[in-house]
């Protein structure tokens, strides 16, 4: 069932987070605190909203390059959703030409301290790590017609990074709500 993000305030402080990579590590909040623009994407491998743009926010990342940190995070319950465990998240990387960190978010904390709602879900933060955008990727949607380019996304990044201020009105983002274990469910 689709679902659009929550649109949490604008401003709010990116929440803390330390999380396993599919690959190995850990990636934190703190590594990435000296970017001038830091993108937190709630991704997963079986949705179709994001495999319908997941070629184009790997596009979206070479072409930033190491002008703008990016982490994608994980928060299915991947026991309910196999497709969604680490070594299809891995496949989903190289298919998408992913070059950022892919974490996993196990205990579904991190999805809730962000107010992550759906797949895709995309949070943008400033140098101060303040939330500039949230919202769509862009206007395409599985099924219509309109070409994935990410310009919504690209807009605002393309403000932060330029200094200048970053429109207030955004569209949500839509994609498949996130599988939450039993109980954990935001209220």
């Amino acid at each position: 069932m689709a679902a659009n993000s929550f649109m949490v305030p604008l401003g709010t402080p990116a929440p803390a987070f330390d999380l396993t990579a599919i690959n190995g590590g850990s990636v934190s909040l703190e590594d990435l605190k000296d970017s001038p623009a830091t993108l937190v994407v709630f991704l997963s491998n079986h949705c179709p909203y994001v495999r319908h743009i997941e070629k184009g926010l790997g596009a979206l990342a070479a072409d930033y390059g190491a002008r703008l940190s990016i982490v994608a995070i994980c928060s299915n319950d991947s026991v309910n959703y196999p497709d969604d465990d680490p070594t299809h998240l891995a496949e989903q990387a190289a298919r998408a030409g992913f070059t950022f960190p892919y974490l996993l978010d196990d205990t579904q904390e991190v999805a809730k301290a962000y107010r992550a709602a759906c797949t895709p879900d995309f949070f943008l933060y400033d140098a101060q790590l303040r939330l500039v955008y949230r919202g769509e990727f862009d206007g395409a949607r599985p099924g219509n017609a309109l070409p994935v380019t990410g310009e919504s996304l690209r807009a605002a990044i393309d403000a932060v990074l330029d200094g200048r201020p970053v429109p207030e009105e955004q569209n949500p983002s839509l994609g498949c709500g996130i599988k939450w274990k039993p109980g954990n469910a935001p209220a």
